[in-house]
């Protein structure tokens, strides 16, 4: 089958894309939906009369269908957004008591008990320290992100909150931290840009540029090398390197205004990072805000791994129901003439590879990485 007009290609979207033109996001829409008008008005010509009838009446149902998909999604977003703000004063009570502005009922008077105490002149415990630092270490996809110099800075970490905006559409997390030998910023904020939120292309991804103390930055690295032998110049040669650390995902990758800047290699990389980007920024989202106490304790971690292992095993069972197939077909060859059993095998094995395809074609059920702009 020819990959040309005909058919809604990926790669057409991507090129108005990298333009990083919506303008041209939507003609090439126009282009494919007029010739794909075409196609499909080529296709009911052919039909027969009583069967075009019938599909006519099925476009029909899938109309009411689409009216009443579109008043879920309107729905749906109201109940989130109903939510959102009932969940608000719990994010407070929790915010209240892991950076101890107030204190839980039994743990006053231990603390009280201790202040008493002579030998206890230093200041009590407050709160739960290292809350969000541990929370964020104990997920797999965050701790992946976390380095060991980057731990002193999160210890001061003080809450991380989400919220949806309108214009452009897409959402924006927000890092609370308390004053630090690091950074003076008290705030840090990622925000993500979507083209559609219901069926997310990721546009861009923007984030706070940290105003980092002299000598304290987290992102990069200061390598010295002495100079060569008979260099006039004695001092050490003094080179900053990148470096990885959590902190970058507050300087997200950037597509080129020019299409032509980048070449199809650079092309992966960037779409491969910037997925990587927004998995981070939506587990941060949908697992750590609103389960924050769960992944601290480790019980969200150890849930997780149970659903691995479920995966793991479903994945198993399919696999000793395809051994047993390959069994039978192994003893029923046995009986047949070596012609024809070399026959059938070469059948079967074909058979099974185009079982193994449509498999693979079928993703996991779970949500999947919004497209990227540079596609």
């Amino acid at each position: 089958m020819s990959n040309t007009k005909d058919n809604f290609n990926v790669a057409d979207l991507s090129a108005a894309l990298n333009a990083g033109d919506r303008a041209d996001l939507v003609n090439v829409l126009k282009n494919k939906l007029q010739d794909l008008t075409g196609k499909h008005t080529n296709l009911l010509e052919n039909l027969t009369p009583n069967v075009r009838k019938r599909v006519e009446v099925l476009r029909e149902i899938q109309t009411q269908h689409d009216e009443l998909e579109a008043k879920f999604f309107e729905e749906r977003a109201a109940l989130e957004a109903k939510y959102q703000k009932l969940y608000q004063p719990l994010y407070t009570k929790r915010f209240d008591i892991v950076n101890g502005v107030v204190e839980v009922d039994g743990a006053v008077i231990e603390a009280a008990a201790a202040a008493d105490q002579e030998e206890n002149k230093e200041a009590v415990e407050k709160g739960v320290p290292d809350f969000w630092f541990t929370a964020m270490k104990n997920n797999d996809v965050l701790a992946e992100e976390i380095t060991e110099r980057d731990e002193g800075a999160l210890k001061f970490l003080k809450d991380i909150k989400w919220a949806r905006i309108d214009n452009p559409k897409g959402f924006k997390l927000d890092f609370f931290f308390d004053t630090n030998p690091y950074f003076t910023n008290t705030v840090l904020t990622k925000t993500y840009h979507m083209i559609d939120e219901d069926e997310p292309i990721l546009e861009k991804a923007l984030g706070t540029e940290i105003e980092w103390h002299p000598g304290k930055c987290l992102t990069q690295k200061i390598l010295k090398k002495k100079p060569k032998k008979g260099s006039k110049n004695a001092k050490p040669i003094t080179k900053t390197e990148q470096c990885e650390s959590f902190f970058n995902f507050f300087s997200p990758p950037q597509v080129p205004e020019d299409e032509e800047d980048i070449d199809e290699d650079a092309a992966e990389e960037l779409q491969s990072l910037m997925e990587q980007d927004y998995d981070i920024g939506s587990t941060i989202r949908d697992k750590i805000i609103p389960h924050a106490v769960s992944w601290f304790t480790g019980e969200a971690a150890e849930d997780d791994f149970a659903d691995l292992e479920d995966d793991d095993e479903e994945d198993d069972d399919d696999e000793d129901e395809d051994e047993d197939e390959d069994e039978d077909d192994d003893e029923d060859d046995d009986d047949e003439d070596e012609d024809d059993s070399s026959t059938k095998k070469k059948s079967s094995s074909a058979a099974r590879k185009r079982i193994g395809r449509a498999h693979a074609a079928d993703g996991p059920a779970g949500e999947r990485p919004p497209e990227c702009k540079q596609q």
